[in-house]
C-alpha cells in the first residue's frame, strides 16, 4: 500500500444515514476511495467479492444477514479485504464471534474521526485494531479463570438459554439476529462440548453443571 494509492472501502450498515455519513467523511479525506455500500451481510459478501476493496467497514446487527456471518463467509472464501467491524455493541457476545470469524479489527461508532481513519489504514495493512474498551474486555476474558460454562462461547450460552425456555430455532434466530443455519451450528458445537445428542439433554447437563440457573 503506497501513499499515492487510495485505500478502497466497502461500507456496510443497514442505516442509510450512517452509510451517507461514512461515505462523506471518507470521500472528503485524502487517501481513501469508497467503492460501494451494502445494507446487510449478504449484500456485503456479494459486493466485497465483486469490488475487491482493501477494507470492509462492517456493522454487526443488520436485518437480512448479520455481520458475523458475512465475515465468516468472506474468510471462508479467502477474500482479500480486511474487515474492520464498526458497531455500537461491545459485549462479549458481539466481540468474540466477530474476531473468531476473522475480523481484523473492532471499533465502536463513537470513535473520533481521526481514530477511524488510523484504524482503516492499519486494517488495510493487516494490523489488528481494537478500540480501548474492546481490548480491555478481551484481556479480562483471557485472564478470567475457566468456569463450568467456560467451555461454551458467549453465543452458545445465549442459544442454550433460549433453548431452555423452549424457544424454537426460528425464534432464536430472530432474537439473536442470526440465521437458523447458524443456530443449528451453535447447537451442534454445544452438543459436542456438553457430550449430548439433543436439546433436552443439553439443558439437563447445563443445569447440572451450573451453566444455566
Amino acid at each position: 500500500m503506497t501513499d499515492d494509492v487510495p485505500i478502497s472501502l466497502l461500507i456496510v450498515d443497514d442505516h442509510p444515514v450512517v452509510r451517507d455519513g461514512l461515505r462523506g467523511m471518507f470521500e472528503s479525506a485524502p487517501g481513501f476511495a469508497v467503492l460501494g455500500e451494502a445494507a446487510d451481510g449478504v449484500e456485503a459478501v456479494s459486493l466485497a467479492v465483486n469490488l475487491d476493496p482493501d477494507v470492509v467497514l462492517m456493522d454487526l446487527r443488520m436485518p437480512g444477514g448479520n455481520g458475523v456471518e458475512a465475515i465468516a463467509e468472506l474468510t471462508r472464501r479467502g477474500a482479500r479485504a480486511k474487515v474492520l467491524v464498526l458497531t455500537t455493541y461491545d459485549t462479549d457476545s458481539d466481540t468474540l464471534p466477530a474476531i473468531e470469524a476473522g475480523a481484523t479489527g473492532y471499533l465502536l461508532k463513537d470513535a473520533p474521526r481521526d481514530e477511524l481513519f488510523t484504524a482503516v489504514r492499519a486494517a488495510a495493512e493487516g494490523r489488528t485494531v481494537l478500540s480501548p474498551a474492546v481490548a480491555s474486555r478481551l484481556v479480562s476474558a483471557v485472564r478470567t479463570p475457566t468456569t463450568a460454562s467456560g467451555t461454551l462461547s458467549a453465543r452458545e450460552r445465549e442459544v442454550l438459554a433460549l433453548v431452555a425456555k423452549g424457544t424454537s430455532n426460528r425464534e432464536i434466530a430472530r432474537v439473536l439476529f442470526i440465521s437458523e443455519a447458524t443456530v443449528k451450528t451453535h447447537l451442534t458445537h454445544l452438543y459436542a462440548k456438553l457430550g449430548v445428542n439433543d436439546r433436552a439433554a443439553a439443558v439437563a447437563v447445563a443445569y447440572d453443571r451450573g451453566i444455566l440457573g
